[in-house]
């Protein structure tokens, strides 16, 4: 598989992550989503640190790792507290900050 090909993955992968965010109510489903955007931007980082041979990249991804797992951390809390609140975890309940 080439370099190329890596590219159009990540492409892919952060469209399909781009529109599940945009087209779903569900608020894991949303949450899922942008995973699937950083995980593609996470490839992306990879192939282009690969192209270019130097380990820049690879740093910037592990620092998306990182700010990933603190926003599962934080997301999922904010999720079980608006279902706790509404019983329902759709976006168009969680429009107000006031539980």
């Amino acid at each position: 598989m080439g370099l190329e090909a890596w590219v159009y993955l990540s492409v892919v992968l952060f469209a399909i992550g781009a529109l599940t965010v945009l087209t779903r109510r569900n608020t894991i489903i949303v949450f899922m989503g942008i995973e699937l955007m950083l995980n593609a931007c996470n490839l992306a980082l990879i192939t282009f640190a690969r192209i270019h041979g130097n380990l820049d990249a690879q740093v910037y991804a592990l620092f998306v790792m990182v700010v990933a797992a603190a926003e599962v951390v934080i997301g999922l809390g904010i999720i079980m507290s608006i279902f706790r609140a509404r019983r329902s975890a759709s976006v168009d309940d969680a429009n107000l900050l006031k539980l």
